[in-house]
């Protein structure tokens, strides 16, 4: 289960791109009432490996909602 299972995520098209992943989450996590320590927190541990450690550590953190 993610650390912040509350926030949800939706995950489609552009949305697959790194860059646009971390803002998405990030914003996700803020409107789910998740400090600015917290999303800088989860910013560093997404940044700091390739392409599936940033997919693993999303999952980790909130709920992704695949996007039909």
């Amino acid at each position: 289960m993610p650390k912040y299972s509350h926030v949800v995520v939706r995950m489609f098209g552009q949305s697959r791109k790194a860059p646009i992943i971390i803002v998405r989450v990030s914003k996700a996590l803020r409107r789910g009432g998740v400090s600015e320590s917290i999303v800088e927190a989860f910013q560093a541990e997404a940044t700091a490996g390739d392409y599936d450690h940033l997919l693993q550590t999303v999952a980790n953190w909130v709920t992704i909602e695949e996007a039909r």
